[in-house]
C-alpha cells in the first residue's frame, strides 16, 4: 500500500541575486596563507566598504563562502583613525593591516598575516620592497617593519611581555589551562605579543597529538578580550644553538588554525624564559603548517624585541559574484 502523493512539490524560494555578497559583488580579493594560516585579501584603500562580522563570517566561511582563518583589508592608513593614529608616529607607514578574524571579530595583530599582507601588496603592485628592503605598515598593534628575504618575509613583531610579570618570575606560570585531551588542569604563562596569548608546556609529542582543539580550551583567570592558546612541546634538532619547539594552537575568533605567527612568537618567549639564562635567542617552531623562526633582538629603544620570519604564498584570485 502506497501514500498518495502529491500534485505538486514545494519549491525552495529562489535565491535573491544580491545576496549575499553585498557591496562585495564584483570586487577582486585573492587568497594567501603563511604556513598554512589562510586569508582572504581585497584592496579598499579609502576604507569604503562596511565590513560587518557577520559579512567577515560568511567570506571566511569554508562551506559557504572563499574560506579562511581572517580577513584582511588592504587600506591606506590616511582612511582610518587607527592608520591616522599611526601616520603620526609613522609618516611612511602608508598602508594599514585592517585584520578581521574568521568569526569577524576585529583583531589587534596577526604575525602570519603581515607577512601574507605585504606580500599581496608587492604583488598588487601596490609598493615595491625589493629583496633586502624593508617596508612599514600599520597594524592596530601599531607599526611593523617588514623585510624582504631570500625565502620569505622577516617582521620585527616589537617587543613581548610577560601579562603579569611578578607572578611570572615568582612562578613561572600565571593562568591555569583546560583542554579535551589533557586529563588535568595544567599551569600557563600569558605572554603579549599586540595581542593576547597563553602558552601550556607539555613533556610528550603524544600528548600535544592527542588534543581536541575544536573546543576552545578553558583559561583561568578568564581574560577579559579573550586569549590564544599554545600548546608546545620540544622538537628534536642539531646541537647548532637553535631551540626547537612543537606547537599547537586554537586561535581566539577562529578555532585551531595550522600556524600562528604571534602565537609561535609567545611560545618561543614564555619556553626561552622557563629555559632560563642559557636558553638560546633564535627558535625554530614547528607547526603543522610548516616551520617559522622566531628570534630575540635587542633593539634600539632598548626593549628585547621579536622577529618573526618565514614564506608568504597568494595561491589564486577571484572576483565576488
Amino acid at each position: 500500500m502506497t501514500s498518495a502523493q502529491p500534485d505538486t512539490l514545494p519549491t525552495a524560494p529562489a535565491p535573491d541575486a544580491a545576496a549575499p555578497w553585498g557591496e562585495l559583488r564584483g570586487r577582486a580579493f585573492s587568497k594567501g596563507h603563511g604556513t598554512g594560516n589562510d586569508f582572504v585579501l581585497l584592496t579598499d584603500p579609502h576604507a569604503e566598504l562596511a565590513l560587518d562580522a557577520a559579512l567577515v563570517s560568511l567570506v571566511c566561511d569554508r562551506h559557504r563562502g572563499i574560506g579562511g582563518d581572517g580577513l584582511i583589508r588592504a587600506v591606506r592608513s590616511e582612511a582610518l583613525p587607527e592608520g591616522r593614529t599611526v601616520l603620526a608616529d609613522a609618516p611612511d607607514a602608508e598602508w594599514f593591516m585592517d585584520y578581521r578574524n574568521n568569526d569577524g571579530s576585529i583583531a589587534e595583530m596577526c604575525g602570519n598575516g603581515v607577512r601574507v599582507f605585504v606580500h599581496y601588496l608587492v604583488e598588487r603592485g601596490l609598493v615595491q620592497v625589493p629583496e633586502g628592503d624593508v617596508l612599514r605598515i600599520g597594524t592596530r598593534a601599531g607599526v611593523k617593519t617588514v623585510a624582504r628575504t631570500d625565502s620569505g618575509y622577516a617582521v620585527d613583531m616589537g617587543p613581548w611581555s610577560f601579562r603579569d610579570g611578578e607572578t611570572a618570575r615568582s612562578r613561572g606560570s600565571d593562568a591555569v589551562v583546560t583542554a579535551k585531551g589533557l586529563k588535568v588542569p595544567r599551569p600557563a604563562l600569558s605572554i603579549g605579543m599586540g595581542n593576547p596569548h597563553t602558552v601550556v608546556a607539555l613533556a610528550e609529542g603524544e600528548k600535544l597529538d592527542q588534543l581536541e582543539l575544536v573546543t576552545a580550551p578553558v583559561v583561568r583567570p578568564e581574560p577579559e578580550d579573550g586569549t590564544n592558546v599554545e600548546f608546545v612541546v620540544p622538537a628534536d634538532g642539531d646541537d647548532d644553538g637553535v631551540g626547537r619547539v612543537r606547537m599547537r594552537v586554537h586561535e581566539r575568533g577562529v578555532g585551531e588554525t595550522q600556524s600562528c605567527g604571534t602565537g609561535a612568537c609567545a611560545a618561543a618567549a614564555a619556553t626561552r624564559f622557563w629555559g632560563g639564562a642559557t636558553a638560546p635567542d633564535q627558535w625554530l617552531v614547528q607547526v603543522p603548517g610548516g616551520v617559522v623562526s622566531v628570534t630575540f633582538v635587542p633593539a634600539p629603544d632598548g626593549a628585547e624585541h621579536v622577529v618573526l620570519a618565514g614564506p608568504a604564498v597568494l595561491v589564486a584570485d577571484g572576483t565576488f559574484v
